[in-house]
């Protein structure tokens, strides 16, 4: 008799393999909307660049980015994509706390105490006086003063405490955009809405419990049409508008359906479980809406406009077919004349360097010596060539310069060659102490590394004064090239709401002064012989190779924070306050009569004001300074 063999064995890799190829095909388009990846939708307009951070009797949160650096008065929580408790906890009083010092003796220089910027006196500022409200003299939690915290136009109205969790929840997790919706939250008339969707939750609720009663089955029957109606209805409105004229019936028979269900004998746990259960993913759904909406928010203020990449193509074009500009009608012989009032502008974006220009030459009085260096990428080159060549400024000479080409050409050494404006960190400050108090959210910018080899490139000037492309002047700043700044290389405006003794976790064992303050970019007065005879460039360096990761383009921004602040920490001549207004990339209080009497305007922020999501009452600034080219801006549509 022959042996029957047995049955193979079915093969169950093939399986699995699929099952998971289909669960990761699900997994990846809801990451996507969790705005899991931010990079997928960065441009080469300015990222966003997020960092909160710690303030002494509060807590201040910056964020890079998806790492998160997180301090409070109990413990330090470390930068990574996941937060790492270090168990740093912090020492000494409660008083040395407040007043910013730093008692880990491991993170403090042994050096001599630094000496305050000479005193010399600053010229007066050709701006009207401005008279600043008296400050109050009660205690505050957070060291911060500023000009700004006098800039609103109406007092704050008074929040309960469940208000304040939310809106710090919402400002920590979603930044700018919770302050983007406050502004733009539409008034719904939805009241009979909302009824129905009450009628509806508390029907669901009871609905299971019902249906186990015996006896009971026509009220079962009941609540279910019920249900389904008011579900069916609630698909197709969102206002009261939207509802159908019989409405009222349904609400009627359906309050008398819970009536009837609230009048049976059932478990109220299951009831009170029900009702939870449906409060969570209602809870769970309303996140998830605004996960959507801030990613759609981040992706319009990140992302370049059509008509401004239209704009950008359309001059590269035209570059290339027009013939090249006559040898002697050239400025260039102006570029390196040291005794000429030089300024710098980093820009990847034509109309935003063309505005900064134009604001500042119309607010000068004499131009004929003044020579602009518009430092841009490759890609945007051959458009910014064209866009000034066509476009005058007055006398000024206006120089632009591949940034990317000359770094890969004269330093191949250096491994950041790529063009990086300057960075913006997210600073939100609230109190413990305090807790019902506003949280403030601030941004703070700072030189990138491209501005760390600007000394390299303009090797025959001896001073420069720097420019955010995000920024408006309004007075005539030739006051600046006067300023004796002694042995300082960085004139600056100072944000003291940050020291370095806050950044302990992320300095490490550096050695740098507690009660250093940070400083702002947006208008900033270089001595650039200062720099060369301090090595700044080289110092540079030598903390890049400490704190940033070449091979992580997310750690390498996110190093331009403690790089600048370590960089300029002894060579920071303090500017005026009255320099530079800062906040109206984010700030909605900001006083007509301040913005109009400042010397400059910084749009510092995620809301730019050539974006659509620029705020609409400072957008008119900067449009006062746009230059109009009817041909290619017609062409592209771009809105003045």
């Amino acid at each position: 008799m022959k042996a029957t063999a047995p049955p193979a064995k079915r093969r169950r890799g093939p399986r699995l393999a699929v099952l998971a190829l289909v669960f990761c095909s699900l997994l990846v388009p809801i990451a996507f909307l969790f705005n899991r990846f931010p990079a997928v939708y960065v441009t080469d307009e300015r990222p966003q660049q997020e960092i909160d951070l710690p303030s002494f009797g509060g807590h201040t949160k910056f964020e890079i980015g998806g790492s998160v650096v997180k301090r409070d008065s109990d413990s330090v929580i470390g930068v990574s994509g996941e937060a790492q408790d270090l168990s740093d906890k912090v020492s000494g009083s409660s008083e040395d706390s407040r007043n910013g010092i730093d008692s880990d003796p491991s993170s403090v220089s042994t050096k001599p105490k630094v000496h305050p910027p000479p005193k010399m006196e600053q010229p007066v500022l050709p701006s009207p006086k401005v008279e600043q409200p008296k400050p109050e003299v009660k205690p505050v939690p957070v060291p911060v003063h500023r000009e700004g915290d006098n800039r609103r136009i109406r007092p704050p109205r008074v929040q309960n405490a469940d208000e304040v969790e939310k809106a710090k929840a919402c400002q920590l997790e979603f930044g700018s955009y919770c302050l983007w919706s406050i502004e733009h939250k539409e008034v719904m008339r939805d009241d009979r809405v909302k009824r129905l969707k009450d009628q509806l939750f508390v029907a669901r609720s009871y609905y299971p419990s019902i249906a186990k009663l015996k006896g009971k089955e026509a009220l079962t029957r009941e609540l279910k049409q019920n249900i389904q109606e008011h579900e069916r209805v609630l698909s197709e409105s969102i206002v009261d508008a939207d509802l159908p004229s019989f409405i009222r019936t349904k609400m009627e028979r359906m309050d008398q359906s819970i009536a009837r269900a609230k009048s049976c004998t059932v478990d109220c746990n299951n009831v009170d479980r029900k009702l939870r259960q449906i409060l969570h993913m209602t809870e769970d759904e309303a996140h998830f809406h605004m996960k959507q909406s801030a990613y759609l928010y981040n992706l319009g203020v990140h992302t370049m406009p059509k008509s401004h990449h239209c704009l950008n193509m359309r001059l590269t074009v035209e570059y290339f077919k027009s013939s090249p500009l006559d040898p002697d009608d050239s400025p260039a012989h102006k570029f390196n004349i040291p005794d000429h009032r030089h300024y710098v502008i980093l820009s990847k974006n034509v109309l935003a360097a063309s505005v900064v220009i134009n604001s500042t030459v119309s607010s000068c009085e004499d131009t004929e010596n003044v020579v602009f260096h518009v430092l841009t990428d490759a890609q945007n080159f051959y458009a910014m060539k064209h866009w000034f060549a066509r476009n005058s400024y007055r006398e000024s000479a206006v120089d632009v310069i591949n940034y990317e080409q000359i770094i890969f050409e004269n330093f191949p050494e250096f491994g950041t060659q790529l063009l990086y404006l300057p960075e913006e960190f997210r600073v939100f400050i609230s109190s413990l102490e305090r807790p019902t108090e506003k949280s403030r959210m601030e941004y703070l910018s700072v030189f990138s590394h491209s501005h760390f080899f600007i000394p390299e490139i303009f090797k025959d000037l001896k001073k420069v004064i720097i420019l955010d492309d995000d920024v408006v002047v309004q007075r005539d700043l030739s006051f600046l090239w006067n300023l004796d700044m002694g042995d300082k290389v960085n004139g600056a405006v100072r944000f003291c709401g940050l020291k370095l003794g806050q950044l302990r976790n992320l300095l490490g064992k550096t050695m740098y002064d507690p009660q250093s303050c940070a400083w702002m970019s947006g208008v900033n007065v270089i001595d650039l012989d200062k720099w060369r005879e301090h090595n700044v460039t080289e110092n540079y360096v030598q903390l890049l190779r400490k704190f940033g990761n070449n091979d992580d383009e997310a750690s390498l921004r996110a190093a331009a924070l403690p790089i600048s602040l370590l960089s300029f920490q002894h060579l920071l001549y303090p500017l005026d306050e009255r320099m530079t207004l800062s906040g109206l990339g984010y700030d909605y209080g900001i006083k007509e009569d301040l913005a109009q009497s400042s010397i400059s305007l910084h749009y510092n922020g995620n809301m730019k004001p050539w974006l659509e999501l620029g705020i609409p009452d400072y957008r008119k600034y900067w449009k006062r300074f746009l230059t109009r080219d009817e041909r290619f801006m017609d062409e592209c549509n771009v809105s003045p």
